[in-house]
């Protein structure tokens, strides 16, 4: 243990182990508290568990790292290096965009190469792009390094930022954003889908999304050796070692509340937890309305329920094939033919649209063990409206599979259906 270790014999029970539920368990045992870890699942990571089928390995979430040393901070927490767990692999480009008249623009990768693929796209835009990066380093040295990790229920503590944000016109939209410095209408599609990447509509989400900007040019963009997997089974050998003990296959059912206090969770098999506070990874609408007594809930949380609005669903294609596509980089975005009207038909009309556009990942394109030798592994993402749609998934999913199959067939993937 690090010199800070001291230890407070207080439990803090954190329920859900997905990278936020590790994190805060590895981060509270730090701090010397005695830590239980609990998950639902069989395995670790939440959205970001692993799966392996007919000799294909499969991140079922999250694929990519967009900063790196947030999770080597974790380990250095306790005087260990992240390296000697898992390693990162730069990627290069971050992301190949296809758009449906054939135009190819690849995004990442070293300076030079950024401003060569803008000047092929859209040369008018190679000085506004400069001016957007410096807007953004702005916004992540405010949102990113003063209010990452501040309690967005402090009122006060908000009010107070409210200058500085103003400034920064986050009451913009990334779209807008984007659109106050970029012209070309391809580059500003590519340039703002990072609101996507977590669920937003990039013509609803506040214009504070645009950090990334500056954050991806800062550290790039990285893949875990082995898969985002490789990350979680880092992260509980290192839990395994500093003593947070480890319940799967747990479900919380119930809490008992004393004195406006969490003193016990309650799990499906029966168990009673006991602990002194506990730390909640999961779904938030899932603890308000199911967990959490509704006469003990603050203002805040009524609020949230009242007014927050439910991403987009995802609807994920994971598949091998028995041939090698070496054209296609790890990452890439497979524009559909319209953008705005098709996001306001997920996000508002929620309906399904006969049109798409994809996240295609091909982790084999970085890492071979993802697949057998001369075959591929893929996972293919298009955002879709979320159950909120009542979309009966079980006669639309095999008619959307067709329709995606199809149309990378007939484009970047020839002759998909036979491999």
């Amino acid at each position: 243990m690090p010199s800070s270790y001291t230890d407070t014999k207080q439990h803090i029970a954190v329920v859900g182990a997905g990278f936020g539920g590790m994190a805060a368990a590895l981060r509270l045992r730090a701090k010397g508290y005695d830590v239980t870890l609990i998950e639902r699942n069989d395995q670790l990571g939440g959205r970001a568990r692993t799966f392996e089928h007919q000799g294909y390995c499969h991140d079922a979430g999250p694929t990519v790292i967009t900063a790196p040393f947030l999770f080597d901070e974790i380990f250095s927490l306790f005087g260990k290096k992240r390296q000697d767990y898992v390693d990162f692999i730069p990627l290069d480009p971050w992301y190949r965009f296809y758009f449906q008249d054939g135009t190819i623009f690849d995004y990442g990768g070293s300076d030079e190469k950024i401003y060569s693929e803008i000047k092929k796209l859209a040369p008018d835009d190679l000085e506004n792009y400069d001016k957007l990066v410096a807007h953004s380093k702005k916004i992540f040295e405010l949102g990113f390094e003063q209010l990452a990790d501040k309690p967005f229920h402090n009122v006060s503590q908000m009010f107070g930022q409210i200058p500085a944000l103003l400034r920064l016109k986050s009451y913009q939209t990334v779209w807008q954003f984007i659109c106050s410095y970029i012209q070309h209408p391809k580059l500003r599609q590519a340039l703002s889908i990072s609101p996507l990447l977590v669920g937003g509509n990039p013509f609803q989400t506040t214009s504070i999304y645009s950090l990334i900007h500056y954050l991806e040019r800062k550290w790039g963009i990285f893949f875990a050796k082995g898969g985002t997997g490789a990350i979680v089974k880092a992260f509980e050998k290192l839990m395994n070692e500093q003593g947070v003990r480890i319940l799967k296959n747990h479900t919380l059912r119930d809490v008992l509340v004393s004195n406006n206090k969490i003193t016990h969770l309650i799990c499906e098999n029966g168990e009673h937890i006991a602990c002194d506070q506990m730390v909640f990874n999961g779904d938030p609408s899932y603890l308000f309305q199911r967990i959490l007594p509704q006469n003990k809930q603050r203002l805040s949380a009524k609020l949230k329920k009242k007014y927050a609005k439910l991403s987009m669903g995802l609807f994920v294609l994971y598949f091998g094939t028995d041939c090698e596509y070496s054209d296609i980089p790890h990452h890439s975005i497979w524009m559909g033919e319209r953008y705005k009207e098709l996001l306001d038909d997920i996000f508002n009309h929620k309906t399904l649209a006969d049109d798409f556009s994809l996240y295609i990942h091909r982790p084999t394109a970085t890492d071979k063990s993802f697949a057998p030798p001369g075959h591929e592994s893929f996972y293919i993402l298009a955002p879709v409206p979320n159950n909120q749609s009542h979309i009966d998934w079980t006669e639309q999913g095999p008619k959307l599979q067709d329709r995606i199959v199809d149309a990378l067939d007939q484009s970047i993937m020839p002759n998909l259906k036979q491999h």
